[in-house]
């Protein structure tokens, strides 16, 4: 059976590809799960507008982070946490912390985007990069200073 796939399947193909299958792997795994649909009339149909549907959301989403991004260039985001000796903290800022800063200056970041290798221990400034998109990255300037 030639099916076309609706997403990248190890070992069997890339999103889009037509390729031939056993029919019971067909029936019984990729089409119920949505994974594949028919290549024939109606299913190309399907998956032209399924395609046209996912390219729209996908620009849509891709302006959207652009603009975010340029937002979030022009923010800077100031921490006073407790520090000892030599500047550094009895704690550590982390990407919630972060999240929680853009938050009160009105910017809904999850926590997961911001791309921290390892928590900020030390004062100082630091550019935090913030992953909105793919390809759209911003960086935020982050003052980490004394109480």
């Amino acid at each position: 059976m030639e099916i076309i796939l609706l997403e990248d399947i190890g070992g069997l193909g890339k999103r889009g590809q037509t390729v031939k299958v056993a029919d019971g792997y067909a029936r019984n795994f990729l089409l119920p799960l949505g994974k594949a649909t028919v290549s024939g009339g109606a299913g190309a149909r399907v998956f032209q507008e399924q395609e046209k549907r996912r390219r729209a959301r996908d620009n849509r989403m891709h302006k959207d982070a652009e603009t975010l991004a340029s937002e979030l260039e022009k923010v800077s985001c100031t921490i006073a946490v407790k520090a000892g000796e030599d500047d550094r903290l009895f704690g550590a800022v982390t990407t919630a912390d972060i999240s929680e800063l853009l938050k009160k200056q009105g910017f809904q970041v999850d926590k997961r985007k911001i791309l921290l290798e390892e928590p900020l221990k030390a004062l100082g400034v630091y550019n935090v990069p913030i992953k909105l998109f793919h390809n759209v990255e911003a960086r935020v300037k982050v003052w980490v200073v004394s109480e």
